[in-house]
């Protein structure tokens, strides 16, 4: 039975972290180049995606445990759980 109801990762959001800059913070520092943004709802820092070369942001999930990303994209407004793998629009 599926359950249409956020995860509670999900639910805890409040209020939105949005990306300080349009950039990967970690492709900066490396020089290397990104796809898509997301950032962090927990620390607020934003890095690139899973079809970016680095994929940063699932290494930042996987290091610090942070479950909830947004997408920094312009014109999208979904959430994303890493712990759960649940989507949700705002």
């Amino acid at each position: 039975m599926e359950n249409n109801r956020p995860c509670s990762h999900l639910s805890a959001i409040k209020e939105l972290k949005l990306a300080k800059q349009p950039v990967c913070e970690e492709c900066v520092k490396q020089g290397t180049d990104w796809v898509h943004l997301r950032t962090c709802q927990t620390c607020g820092i934003t890095l690139c995606c899973d079809s970016s070369p680095k994929q940063h942001m699932s290494q930042h999930f996987k290091i610090k445990e942070h479950p909830v990303v947004i997408s920094s994209e312009p014109g999208e407004r979904w959430l994303y759980c890493y712990v759960d793998d649940q989507v949700a629009e705002y």
